[in-house]
């Protein structure tokens, strides 16, 4: 069934997909806003991820009950989304910031309550926001290796752009004011969309979402904070040094040396063709190509290729990359020349896989097989409430006019194989970053 799409109007976006009797009564809000990392103010990296935080406020328990809430009302917007047998959660993204919460279909004008309630009741206590800054603060220092991988080529190829986490050090001084100045520039109703999917009536749905949502103010836009005096590139456009433009990035320590090598892809928005041919491309090599290599050269012990962070294509509209990394332990004895040199190895590698596709398109069975593994991630964005919620209100506030959910299967299966080569091709012309990983002995 069709997502019946509206607009209240003061501007909130609202997208309900009604499904009776899929997911077994139960129904998935997510509210998603125009906010991510890319719009954190200078000297404060990591603000929409702290509002984020922020957004799942805390009540002291009534007086004379225990901090359990027994016998009382739940201390806080996830006891009371658990306490009626849901559960929620947020991602902060460069350019967008998602809440997701998914409850029994009989709890939906309950939730959709506490969702308007938060949004309008905003206002952090300093020692809230100091919590809070000490526990992104652990996430920053807890993250994968994988992630300052991929941060340090988006920041070659993207020179100005930055992961979403925070910087730990910029976030300690925070303040209310600051906080309260970015929620209310940036969590306005016309930068939203509420996403409702499950056993929902949908008429229904818009007059309790007209209802509890139209006291939301559409605000004009506050002024833009004042640049730095010395202001980053802006992020958007890939580095354009020339032809096979190689960008050294500085050195990371990994358990097994090696190099990742990082590529722009296309821009998802003004050329989907594009950006899905390399989607295609890095799954073509991924699937087959890359093991192949690993087994015919004994100086590679692994090697892996992704599209978007964490291999998340399609998850934001921001300016993204194609990273490939391989494994190549550095020889106790190493052979004088380049031949034992882990980055130069990589290099090499990846040159002589790309420049073969480029030449030599695939045959019908591996591209067919390729395809198949994207059809079945794409299921993976819709198999549960959950992730249809939260893809259904990223598409209709980032890639307005794609066509919805559904039509991301017929547009990657209408990806050929020559138009593969031709990613191959732009991947061999275009900057490449590279980053070297040296083990840790």
């Amino acid at each position: 069934m069709s997502p019946h799409d509206s607009r209240l109007r003061n501007g909130l976006g609202l997208s309900v997909e009604p499904l009776p009797g899929h997911g077994g009564g139960l129904v998935s809000v997510a509210l998603t806003v125009a906010v991510g990392g890319d719009a954190d103010p200078v000297g404060r990296h990591g603000m929409a991820h702290l509002v984020e935080h922020l957004m799942f406020p805390r009540a002291a328990a009534p007086e004379g009950h225990g901090p359990d809430g027994s016998d009382g009302a739940p201390d806080g917007h996830v006891a009371r989304v658990e306490g009626a047998g849901g559960v929620c959660n947020a991602e902060t993204h460069r350019d967008h910031t998602v809440f997701h919460t998914t409850v029994p279909a009989g709890m939906l004008t309950e939730v959709l309550a506490w969702e308007a309630r938060r949004l309008l009741d905003f206002a952090p206590a300093p020692d809230v926001i100091r919590t809070e800054v000490s526990v992104i603060a652990e996430e920053i220092r807890g993250a994968a290796p994988g992630g300052r991988v991929w941060e340090a080529a988006l920041g070659a190829l993207h020179p100005g752009a930055r992961d979403c986490f925070g910087t730990a050090g910029e976030l300690a001084g925070v303040t209310t004011t600051e906080v309260e100045a970015f929620f209310r520039r940036h969590y306005r109703p016309e930068a939203m969309v509420l996403s409702v999917v499950g056993d929902v009536d949908a008429r229904r749905v818009a007059s309790t979402v007209g209802a509890l949502f139209s006291d939301l103010p559409a605000a004009p836009r506050a002024p833009a904070p004042a640049p730095a005096a010395t202001p980053s590139p802006a992020p958007g456009a890939p580095v354009r040094a020339g032809a096979s433009a190689t960008i050294r990035t500085a050195p990371l320590v990994s358990p097994v040396g090696g190099a990742a090598l990082g590529h722009p892809l296309p821009d998802p928005v003004r050329d989907r063709a594009g950006y899905l041919a390399q989607v295609v491309l890095a799954e073509v090599v991924g699937r087959v190509r890359l093991p192949r290599l690993v087994r015919r050269d004994p100086r590679i012990a692994a090697a892996g290729v992704t599209c978007g962070l964490h291999g998340q294509w399609l998850g934001s509209a921001a300016p993204d990359l194609t990273l490939a990394r391989f494994a190549v332990p550095r020889p106790e004895a190493p052979a004088s020349g380049s031949a034992s040199d882990p980055t130069a190895v990589a290099l090499d590698a990846w040159r002589e896989l790309l420049t073969e596709l480029a030449a030599h398109p695939t045959d019908a069975t591996e591209h067919r097989r390729a395809l198949n593994g994207l059809l079945l991630a794409c299921h993976r964005r819709a198999d549960s409430l959950t992730a249809r919620s939260v893809s259904l209100g990223r598409t209709a506030l980032i890639f307005p006019g794609s066509g919805g959910l559904d039509a991301l299967p017929h547009d990657l299966a209408r990806v050929t194989p020559a138009e593969v080569s031709a990613a191959a091709r732009t991947l061999l012309t275009g900057p490449c970053s590279v980053t070297e990983l040296g083990d840790a002995r």
